[in-house]
């Protein structure tokens, strides 16, 4: 996700929304969380790994955890959507050619897309 979030406005031309950006990171988390958080209970109770089939009293556990597992693949629609809107749809503002402060290196040295051909002429190097 990070390598996308850093390189979409290199690829589209686009900067995408940030607030999608934001909700997209915080519902991965919580719902990461709760999904992976319930199985340390189940262990601890004494549910053993890769059972396909498992013992009545970790019924309630393991639906928190499906129920993580829906949320967290529903999150990753938010994601889809700020791509898309940004690569695809071509909304939000212009990427300048360096968006970010830390970018350093030849390829942001070009505009945003960067162009078929990208160098002409070999780049200097310092």
């Amino acid at each position: 996700f990070a390598g996308t979030y850093y390189w979409l406005p290199k690829w589209s031309g686009r900067m995408y929304s940030e607030t999608l950006g934001k909700w997209h990171f915080w519902s991965s988390l919580i719902s990461f969380n709760v999904t992976f958080f319930p199985m340390h209970f189940l262990g601890l109770a004494g549910m053993p790994r890769r059972y396909a089939d498992y013992a009545t009293q970790f019924t309630d556990f393991h639906a928190i955890a499906t129920v993580g597992a829906f949320w967290f693949g529903l999150s990753q629609l938010i994601f889809l959507w700020c791509v898309l809107r940004a690569w695809m749809f071509q909304k939000g503002e212009a990427a300048p050619a360096k968006p970010w402060e830390g970018a350093e290196g030849l390829e942001w040295t070009v505009p945003s897309p960067a162009p078929f051909h990208t160098f002409e002429d070999p780049p200097t190097v310092k």
